[in-house]
């Protein structure tokens, strides 16, 4: 009996997460809009639906016996009672507390609604008696007013009683996402035989043709065997053919019986083909429909992960002092609930990015004649059929090209003159490298040049493509043009030496036959004009460095272009073969990262076949079509130096950590204890870089950035001010008086740090 109550209270729970998950996006949704509301009756009304909202997780907690949930709740409902009847005013200051109050109730329910340490039992009572404060300016009959519970007996009894009416169809249930991709790995699962069975109907098509042509070959010979007959005719006689006849009469009965034979056989082929192909018919419209059938159950509604970004934008512009209003449209667009989950993190890395580096302090906006709240846009729409386009937009400052291409040139990336015949577009492309950013100082938000990386490797993992559009003092635009569905895909099969291939079809452009004299030499690279475009051609075989096919033909070649955002490269093979649906299967942890491979898939024969990576082979293309001497270049450089950092922290705990650190990183460190003993020996010594703490005795950290930037000498050194004061004021600071980084203490991590230091050293 004790199992059976387990097992149902964990049910219980498990329901009730998603429940309370349901109610505290639909306040933090509720509270952005109200924000943004004037006093009137739909801000009644929102006030009125967040109550409701609060109302039923307190009761939903209560029912499970979530004591610290039902006590948030009961708080939050008392501040929205006084809203809702006026008596507290919805300050900026109000809504920031609610907010933080949803992000507990969000902690609590992560920890199973139950208070796991000391820290959360602190954070808990002290938010309930910050919702008590906020009453104190409430008349005392507010304070006293019955609690909800008690004037609404009828919604304790159901805790669902108090929500508004759902949209979701009466007929729908809760499905565990674990089973439903269970059910789709098995659906897309026959994929395989369905290819099968259309390669068994191809190949009794395939019999059926070579018996017709036995058939007539047959035919063809039997006049001649009579013919035969009549000249052995007069030579029966002769004692040396008596056995040689007896041969020719049963071959003779043979070719008179064979016509009956072969007609059954025919007739029996014919039936056994038709019933294949009605049966592969059949089985591939079964499978496709249970195919679409399971993808339309995988497929959510954008709405569902553009819920938390209101309260995700709100917080970040607050945090930078600035005004920034968020507009999206299409949410009700639908796709695969798994590229959902992918897409989520590059989204969050765009609206971070616009907000930080696009949009302007609203002083700046005003000095040029914009509104003071900046605009973020997040629209969806569908784009060829198959595909979704993800906007997102600002109206803030731009992308200075200039300052990609410094920072670019800092890094490495290209060598100066190649960087000057760059145009403006492939210069902006260049925002996608690791380590480009054009922030003045890196801190725990942005900086390091990361994000913008990360966005296009995610969005190419999923077969996407990311660009960018931007005009000075007009703002940003990228756009993101995704698949709807990650199920299966159509893929180009083609042949590169003796082996198979297959390419994804969203990443080709085009197939084409060019002949030998449409093929140029320029620069020692081999190129082909297609569309009035030079296009770069490299051997597919070449890229993925196997042999290639004997016997080439000299005068065609047949070219697969394939196309990644503004890039386009042309891929010489022996042969495209087909194109067809497919079902890619994952190479598993050990050859997760092999170059140029993506996965693998099966064809209806049963052969094993490669499926090719398209960004992968963009980037193989570049280094194959690159010119030896520069990546000998590479090869004889010379080992870096051990570098020498000077360390400046007044506590010895943080000093000694800091200290440890480094040195097992295979820095020198040397190690000063205020800002005044750091300037000292910064100018009696070298140093590579400078790691400071803000708050010190004699000379702050602050203090110390301002005087070396002012000093020649070290005016080029690279500063990181580590400190917990984690502040936007203290972080502008940072930025004023010339700091490359600014990491809080708060989210500091060893791996954090260092990574900050490569970059600059």
């Amino acid at each position: 009996m004790a199992t059976n109550n387990g097992e149902f209270l964990k049910q219980l729970l498990a329901t009730f997460r998603v429940e309370a998950d349901e109610h505290i996006q639909a306040m933090s949704s509720g509270l952005v809009a109200l924000e943004k509301l004037p006093v009137g009756e739909r801000r009644a009304q929102a006030v009125e639906g967040i109550y409701r909202e609060a109302h039923s997780l307190k009761g939903a907690a209560r029912a499970v016996s979530l004591a610290e949930m039902e006590s948030v709740c009961h708080a939050l409902e008392s501040v929205f009672a006084a809203l809702k009847n006026n008596r507290v005013g919805a300050t900026p200051q109000l809504f920031d507390l609610l907010h933080q109050a949803l992000e507990v109730l969000r902690g609590l329910l992560a920890a199973g609604g139950q208070i796991r340490t000391g820290e959360q039992k602190q954070a808990v009572g002290m938010l309930i008696r910050r919702l008590g404060d906020a009453l104190q300016d409430a008349p005392a009959a507010v304070q006293d007013a019955p609690s909800p519970a008690s004037a609404e007996p009828a919604a304790i009894s159901d805790p669902g009683a108090g929500r508004q009416p759902s949209n979701r169809a009466a007929g729908t249930i809760r499905v565990r996402t674990a089973k439903l991709d269970s059910v789709m790995r098995q659906t897309e699962e026959l994929l395989a035989p369905r290819l099968a069975a259309g390669e068994r109907a191809r190949e009794l098509r395939e019999i059926s043709a070579a018996f017709a042509a036995w058939k007539k070959e047959s035919a063809r010979l039997r006049p001649a065997m009579r013919a035969v007959e009549r000249l052995f005719g007069p030579l029966q006689e002769k004692a040396n053919a008596i056995e040689s006849q007896r041969e020719l009469n049963k071959l003779l009965e043979y070719l008179d019986t064979e016509p009956a034979r072969m007609k059954t056989f025919e007739h029996r082929l014919t039936k056994l083909q038709a019933s294949a192909a009605h049966d592969q018919r059949a089985l591939s419209a079964m499978v496709d429909g249970l195919l679409h059938e399971v993808k339309e159950m995988h497929m959510l509604p954008f709405s569902s992960l553009l819920e938390a970004f209101p309260r995700l934008v709100r917080g970040l512009a607050r945090e930078q002092g600035k005004q920034v209003e968020l507009a999206i449209r299409g949410s009700e667009i639908e796709i695969d609930r798994r590229i959902l989950e992918q897409i989520k993190d590059p989204l969050v890395h765009l609206c971070r990015n616009c907000i930080d580096h696009g949009v302007e302090q609203p002083a700046v906006r005003e000095q040029k004649g914009k509104p003071v709240q900046a605009m973020l846009t997040i629209a969806v729409a569908h784009k060829d059929g198959n595909k979704v386009e993800i906007l997102v937009a600002d109206d803030g400052s731009g992308i200075d090209a200039a300052k990609v291409k410094a920072a670019a040139g800092r890094l490495g990336i290209a060598s100066a003159q190649e960087l000057g015949g760059l145009n403006e577009r492939e210069v902006l492309a260049l925002v996608f490298q690791s380590g480009v950013s054009t922030s003045p100082i890196v801190t725990d938000l942005s900086g390091r040049g990361l994000g913008l990386a990360i966005v296009r490797e995610r969005v190419e993992r999923l077969g996407g493509t990311v660009a960018l559009e931007t005009q000075p003092d007009a703002g940003t635009s990228f756009r993101i043009v995704l698949p709807l569905t990650l199920a299966t895909f159509r893929g180009v099969l083609v042949r590169a030496g003796d082996r198979m291939f297959i390419i994804p079809a969203v990443g080709v452009e085009r197939v084409a036959l060019v002949t030998a004299k449409d093929i140029r030499t320029v620069e020692n690279r081999e190129t082909i004009a297609l569309d009035a475009q030079a296009l770069s051609l490299v051997h597919l075989a070449d890229v993925l460095e196997i042999p290639r096919a004997p016997g080439e033909s000299a005068d065609n070649a047949q070219v697969v272009v394939l196309a990644l955002g503004i890039d386009r490269v042309a891929f010489r093979v022996d042969a495209v073969l087909a194109e067809q649906e497919v079902l890619v299967k994952e190479l598993g942890p050990q050859l997760k990262r092999v170059r140029n491979l993506g996965g693998a898939s099966v064809l209806g024969s049963g052969q094993v076949v490669p499926v090719l990576s398209v960004p992968d082979l963009m980037q193989s293309a570049t280094r194959t079509a690159a010119s030896l001497p520069a990546s000998a270049g590479g090869e004889q450089r010379a080992p870096a130096a051990k570098r020498s950092i000077l360390v400046a922290e007044d506590s010895i705990t943080s000093r000694a950590l800091l200290k440890n650190i480094l040195e097992s990183a295979g820095y020198d460190v040397t190690t000063a204890v205020d800002g005044l003993d750091a300037y000292t020996a910064l100018k009696a010594g070298t140093f590579d870089l400078l790691v400071s703490d803000v708050e010190m005795p004699r000379m702050d950290g602050f203090d110390l950035t301002a005087k070396l930037r002012s000093d020649k000498q070290l005016a080029q050194i690279p500063i990181v001010l580590v400190t917990a004061l984690e502040s936007r004021e203290h972080r502008e600071r940072g930025i004023d008086v010339g700091a490359n980084a600014y990491i809080v203490k708060s989210s500091f991590d060893q791996s954090n740090l260092l990574e900050v230091i490569r970059r600059l050293i």
